[in-house]
């Protein structure tokens, strides 16, 4: 085996040979614990040494490899920002001088309030008092990393995630005590406890997880030599895998609703879908998803597609496809996305000859769409757009979220270092998406993948959140500092695009604007605040669930639910105190809306079905651009 050394000044050999000790030594103390199991179904010293050398040298190999003195490979660059351990020292000594963990009467409180826990969870094993015959384990605090049966079957696994649950209770409650934070500051103070504490949790790892050394006990160790392989590919192509990618194929299984590219420009192409009813809407529906994301999160399979329910309700349906950053995207800004939005607004147009088209616009798409709409106004030339509708889309920061701190100077600086070549690598932004529900979206990966060895899922939705989209660097930092930072573009004329100022409140097309309960990355009360900045006729929807699953919720699934309230109310806590609940997918309800704003109908045919005699096109659909990377 290798035997390179490392930062903590033993070799790859002797990590990993203090790692075999320390496991074998834990599995004897186990012993005990694991009731009639015989000592000989753990696996031996010579097992473990045997798998953990195999895989110590791929794993050593493979890490000087992501180090090497290649800066232009993206594995090192990925590894080299996301491990400098200088960047956490520094981060964390700065928080923890102000911190009042070293505080005796804090001390004091947490050891008290241990033992009363443990006193209360052992005595439920007859550990220190009688134990009644039949009696249930109940346990104070439930969360669900900890649900499986094993946690509470033994009294060590017990008193341990339980006192883990009391200790982030306690950390969490620190970032209210620190004095002369500014409220930036105190939020980027709890987001950092919450993710240091749930990167602690003692499922994360193998010798502190029943439900990990039962598979290692049950497996003679295999499963920890399959996650190895999980991590070393990992490693390679420097992404957490959420699904089984060799699955999902676009254009076959994914992404496969039938039609044409009509149009290919630097930033986009344009997808006409094939009509599947005789006559369709004489108004087409434009879509711009997010350019963060490939955008077949709205064409997934055919249970769950929007663009093919869109299709079959009769309404002509286009979507934009935007171009995975290069380095030939290095000057792309807030200009560019809304003169590609006019541009496919415009040709859509001439090509079906209507005066206007309905738009939709996803997440970031959702905020330029807005700021189109406000060029237009001014420019005299509003009717081009019949309706908005915005999905989980923000043009008021103020209560953006979490996503907010990772907005300060030198946050900004450091991503700036990332996008040198002109484009920020797609895996960051999806790290970062990561990192706001890092226990879902991290370290149950870890415990499945790594830990328990299991086999990715063949889901559909999970492969989508991995193919990862690169963004124009310059355009990026824009968005985060004068967005999400400044708040600039609800501020009247304070934001400039394709030489216009941007003022929200001439905007008098009629929205439908849609936001998730639980949405963590456009929160709802972000959301909502749309409503205050647009003065054109307004309908807002409450939808169940989150940034996805309340947008792709098809109504054959009949999953969540949406709330609905046409009374003037001035908050969304009013809105939610006023609203009718209705179980089920909330499109038919948009469905209807639109429909009120024009029922004509036009037969399926001519250049309303793409590719006919005549018709040029470009390319059958899903294009080519959603595969570039």
């Amino acid at each position: 085996m290798a035997d390179q050394p490392t930062t903590t000044g033993l070799s790859a050999t002797e990590i990993f040979e203090e790692m075999v000790k320390l496991q074998s030594r834990v599995s004897e103390m186990i012993v005990g614990q694991l009731g009639d199991l015989a000592p000989a179904a753990l696996p031996t010293q010579d097992d473990l040494v045997r798998q953990w050398a195999d895989c110590a040298t791929e794993f050593t190999n493979a890490w000087h490899a992501a180090g090497s003195h290649d800066s232009t490979a993206p594995a090192a660059a990925l590894t080299d920002a996301m491990t400098d351990p200088e960047q956490w020292r520094q981060l964390v000594d700065a928080w923890y001088t102000n911190l009042p963990l070293a505080d005796a009467q804090t001390q004091k409180s947490l050891l008290n309030d241990s033992m009363k826990l443990w006193d209360g969870v052992l005595a439920q094993f007859g550990i220190g008092t009688e134990k009644a015959p039949g009696h249930a384990v109940e346990l104070p605090r439930k969360d669900r990393r900890f649900a499986d049966p094993r946690w509470k079957e033994q009294p060590l696994f017990a008193v341990m995630h339980q006192s883990y649950l009391l200790l982030a209770e306690q950390v969490g409650a620190l970032a209210d005590r620190v004095e002369g934070l500014d409220p930036a500051r105190r939020e980027q103070l709890r987001f950092t406890l919450k993710t240091m504490v749930e990167a602690l949790s003692p499922a994360n790892f193998p010798l502190t997880n029943p439900v990990v050394l039962e598979r290692t006990i049950e497996t003679r160790g295999e499963n920890l030599v399959q996650g190895m392989e999980h991590l070393l590919a990992d490693l390679g192509k420097g992404q957490l895998t959420h699904a089984d990618n060799t699955a999902f194929e676009v254009g076959r299984n994914i992404a496969n609703t039938p039609g044409k590219v009509v149009l290919e420009t630097p930033m986009f192409q344009l997808i006409q879908y094939t009509p599947t009813t005789d006559n369709v809407l004489e108004t087409p529906l434009l879509i711009f998803p997010p350019w963060i994301n490939r955008f077949y999160i709205l064409d997934l399979n055919p249970q769950k597609s929007f663009v093919r329910w869109a299709v079959e309700q009769g309404i002509s349906t286009f979507i934009v496809s935007w171009k995975s950053a290069d380095e030939t995207m290095a000057e792309v800004t807030l200009d560019d996305y809304v003169r590609a939005q006019i541009e496919a607004i415009d040709f859509i147009r001439a090509r079906l000859k209507v005066p206007a088209v309905h738009t939709i616009g996803y997440c970031v798409a959702g905020t330029t769409l807005a700021a189109t709409l406000a060029i237009l106004a001014r420019r005299g030339e509003a009717d081009k757009v019949a309706s908005a509708t915005f999905f989980t889309a923000q043009v008021d920061f103020e209560e953006a979220g979490e996503l907010k701190v990772f907005v300060d100077d030198h946050q900004l600086a450091m991503i700036a270092q990332l996008g040198k070549a002109g484009y920020l690598d797609g895996r960051y932004m999806a790290a970062t998406f990561n990192l706001l529900r890092s226990s879902d979206l991290i370290w149950s990966y870890v415990i499945n993948n790594y830990l328990l060895g299991e086999e990715y899922p063949a889901f559909d939705l999970l492969h989508w959140n991995s193919d990862i989209t690169n963004l124009p660097a310059k355009w990026h930092q824009c968005y985060l500092r004068d967005l999400y930072r400044d708040n600039l573009l609800v501020k009247p004329d304070a934001l400039v695009a394709d030489g216009t100022p941007i003022d929200l409140s001439l905007v008098r097309t009629p929205v439908y604007i849609q936001a998730g309960r639980e949405d963590h990355i456009a929160p709802p009360q972000s959301v909502w605040r749309m409503t205050t900045h647009l003065n054109g006729p307004q309908t807002f929807v409450l939808a169940g669930s989150g940034h996805i699953a309340g947008v792709v919720n098809p109504p054959a699934a009949k999953k969540y639910q949406y709330w609905t309230n046409p009374a003037p109310v001035e908050s969304l806590e009013q809105f939610v105190a006023g609203a009718t609940e209705t179980p089920g997918s909330w499109w038919p309800h948009w469905l209807g809306w639109l429909r009120e704003l024009g029922t004509t109908e036009v037969p399926a045919k001519g250049k309303r079905v793409p590719g006919s005699r005549g018709d040029k096109i470009i390319e059958d659909a899903p294009g080519r651009y959603v595969a570039t990377r």
